[in-house]
């Protein structure tokens, strides 16, 4: 008897001819989570397990393992031979700590004498007897009874079902840049488009003096969070003072945050271009802010139309976002009371439906090219 770690893919079986790829991204994927932690990832007709590894070291490999995208659960598994009296053996020493349970047999072994529903009473019957308060409830329970017999010659047995994060394997949609401000909802917006496969580098704009270094390095650790998850982040620190400051000097002050957006975005898509990026991501929520709102991201959509925008919490609820940022593990530093540079310069009444004619003549009262040439050559480069 070996205790495994059984693995459960998800959308990956829906890629029909290009399955092969996906599932060796996703393979890749899990032993880069792993490599620090001594173990094996084995694969036996269509099931992948974790072998091998040391006990004591069970709970951090669940960890990484249910922060790996593409796998929607996994079980901890006991393997024993596919033999009946060694299944009815185990199952009658199980202690089941629950009040509803039922029993689900998987026979991919047709060879297999039993089948699987007359498989499933026997063993019901055999936990029945040894756990008498217990009661069966096939659609209401508490415990599930999962015996697995496969065409390897192994049964693998759980009793526990634990959620991973799903979605598709991490690089399978190609790399963006992620615009990451030190608030709540960027980290989330990255979390949930590499929940789709897009790898992420990531971007943040600081107006060192006026924002501090603590802000600063708020954000770094907020990409070393999102590592948790995607692995590595290259971040480039883009200092956006001077554009700032140009701005709030020449241009109409309702126009400001508009303009900037702007500004962000045409930096962005230099820094798309040179690194082969293949989209820019924001952490944009509609209606929450006047910088939000259809007209206003309209208006900076057109700022470059080389790369798509993403908007992965475009229909969120604040308190959706904010669910997420606690369950990544991000929100607690990004509630962290460091302004950032969205917050400078920042106008009483700031344009809620901009006109793209109207913000074009503000923004050339500025000398674009060269300011955007002078951030980008300030910028700092961050491996995460």
């Amino acid at each position: 008897m070996n205790n495994v770690i059984l693995l459960r893919f998800g959308e990956l079986y829906l890629k029909g001819k290009n399955r092969g790829y996906f599932e060796k991204t996703l393979i890749s994927n899990i032993k880069h989570s792993l490599k620090t932690l001594p173990c094996m990832v084995e694969k036996s007709n269509g099931r992948y397990f974790i072998t091998h590894y040391d006990e004591m070291q069970e709970i951090q490999l669940i960890d990484k393992l249910t922060k790996v995208f593409g796998l929607v659960s996994l079980s901890r598994a006991v393997e024993i031979p596919s033999d009946i009296d060694e299944i009815i053996n185990y199952v009658s020493n199980l202690n089941i700590n629950s009040k509803t349970f039922r029993v689900s047999v998987n026979r991919a072994d047709k060879n297999f004498p039993i089948k699987s529903n007359d498989f499933e009473k026997q063993l019901g019957s055999i936990i029945l007897k040894k756990n008498k308060d217990l009661k069966v409830d096939l659609k209401n329970f508490e415990t599930e009874v999962m015996v697995d017999i496969r065409e390897n010659g192994n049964t693998y047995i759980s009793t526990d079902k634990i959620s991973c994060a799903g979605g598709m394997p991490l690089s399978t949609a190609g790399k963006g840049l992620l615009l990451l401000s030190g608030g709540i909802d960027s980290p989330v917006a990255g979390y949930m488009i590499a929940r789709r496969g897009l790898s992420l580098s990531a971007v943040h704009f600081y107006s060192f003096p006026y924002t501090s270094e603590q802000a600063k390095q708020k954000v770094i650790t907020l990409a070393n969070k999102l590592t948790d998850y995607v692995g590595h982040i290259t971040l480039y620190m883009c200092k956006f003072t001077h554009i700032q400051e140009e701005i709030h000097k020449h241009c109409a002050p309702e126009y400001m945050i508009t303009i900037m957006r702007r500004f962000m975005m045409k930096i962005a898509a230099k820094l798309c271009k040179q690194y082969n990026l293949k989209a820019i991501i924001t952490g944009e929520n509609l209606g929450q802010v006047a910088s939000q709102t259809v007209e206003s991201m309209t208006v900076t959509n057109f700022a470059q139309t080389e790369f798509p925008i993403f908007r992965p919490l475009i229909g969120f609820d604040k308190q959706d976002i904010t669910s997420i940022a606690e369950k990544i593990g991000t929100l607690e530093t990004s509630i962290l009371p460091y302004e950032d540079c969205c917050t400078v310069f920042l106008p009483k009444n700031p344009i809620i439906k901009p006109k793209l004619d109207k913000v074009v003549y503000e923004e050339n009262k500025l000398n674009i090219d060269s300011l955007i040439d002078e951030a980008l050559k300030q910028i700092e480069i961050l491996e995460i």
